[in-house]
């Protein structure tokens, strides 16, 4: 399974809009995938409520992780996404 740890970038964490960027995101990847918080227990990224339930706050560890194929090249773009907390998922890594 590929994995991604990576600190969230947003100031606010993954609240309201942050959240809404980074689920239109993974659904874009076109990969299921799931995120968690370092210590707690995985969630579908494309859900929104989901992903808003997990509380994650800007500094914060998360965990994104698939097995899917194209995991690799998603994981990297995704974890971009809330490392540099970006508006929009980059085209390339």
């Amino acid at each position: 399974m590929a994995e991604r740890r990576v600190n969230v970038g947003w100031a606010e964490g993954l609240h309201a809009r942050p959240a809404s960027i980074f689920v239109r995101a993974a659904t874009a990847t076109g990969v299921p995938v799931t995120i968690a918080k370092a210590d707690g227990s995985p969630v579908n990224a494309a859900s929104m409520l989901a992903v808003l339930g997990l509380g994650a706050q800007g500094g914060e560890e998360i965990v994104l992780a698939s097995d899917a194929e194209g995991a690799e090249a998603a994981l990297e773009r995704l974890a971009k996404l809330v490392a540099e907390g970006l508006e929009e998922l980059p085209e390339t890594v």
